[in-house]
């Protein structure tokens, strides 16, 4: 049975450091690279990326939806980046923010944790604003198949406050939904050890005042590097929680390309800057 998630996050970034690639393959970086916006054009882009970074970053990040819109030839080019990202010896975490209720949610979980799907990856992201309770079968699917699940908490688009900072009307009324949603993950990985396979999204730019980000689980902090984020606030941020963060940029990277050296040169930069400073 393969090991929780969290016991091979924390093996990942032990060896590999904190820093994650995105893998997003939009129109304006195809053209960037001089590609058509073409499934052509993606699969050159994506698999000149991977073989660029993923043998040295500890996680990468695809967006679905930039393959998605290709139809099932772009999902086809998203199963090869999963499969020779996690064969180069990187984390898959695969970008899709799914969230839905019963059978449904049952379903999107098969699709991206069960070893049997061709999209499976070593953990996802996911929205909890149907409420909590509807995570549950990403929960089950992802303790079946020791994979990780990776919740929207904290995030740092301008539109994320009118609903992360919106207070609780249940039993523990006074903390935001942010704050309510760190708590479920808290509960959910009480006891495990290194770390717990259940992860908060938290920007590398936020603020973070009014939030216990001690949820012994990992954090994805999106934003890192062009968009702003540095070492620095992660410490900020994060404190005692730091050394559980993954801080995780697309553009900085992928705009080196298609220069492979550079790219990996980029991702060498990332990790001894977050090393310096998180240890």
């Amino acid at each position: 049975m393969t090991a929780p998630f969290g016991e091979r996050f924390a093996a990942a970034i032990a060896e590999r450091g904190q820093f994650c690639v995105g893998i997003d393959p939009h129109a304006g970086m195809l053209h960037e690279w001089g590609l058509d916006d073409t499934v052509a054009g993606l699969e050159k882009f994506a698999l000149t990326a991977v073989e660029a970074v993923a043998p040295y970053c500890s996680v990468v990040k695809p967006q679905s939806a930039f393959y998605e819109r290709f139809g099932s030839q772009g999902i086809a080019v998203l199963e090869r980046v999963i499969a020779e990202s996690r064969a180069a010896g990187a984390l898959v975490l695969l970008d899709v923010k799914r969230g839905d209720i019963g059978s449904t949610s049952q379903a999107y979980a098969e699709a991206y944790l069960d070893p049997r799907s061709p999209l499976a990856s070593d953990a996802i992201t996911i929205s909890p604003y149907l409420g909590f309770g509807s995570l549950l079968p990403f929960v089950e699917v992802a303790r079946i198949n020791g994979g990780g699940l990776f919740v929207l908490a904290a995030t740092s688009n301008k539109e994320g406050p009118e609903v992360q900072e919106a207070m609780t009307n249940d039993e523990f009324g006074g903390r935001t939904v942010g704050s309510a949603m760190l708590d479920h993950l808290r509960e959910l990985n009480h006891g495990a050890h290194p770390v717990g396979s259940f992860g908060a999204v938290v920007g590398a730019t936020i603020d973070g005042s009014g939030y216990d980000f001690a949820i012994n689980g990992p954090i994805l902090a999106p934003g890192y590097g062009e968009q702003g984020g540095t070492a620095a606030d992660i410490v900020r941020i994060f404190g005692a929680s730091a050394h559980h963060v993954v801080a995780s940029s697309s553009r900085g990277v992928l705009r080196l390309g298609p220069d492979a050296g550079a790219m990996r040169g980029a991702v060498e930069r990332a990790n001894d800057e977050l090393r310096s400073l998180l240890g």
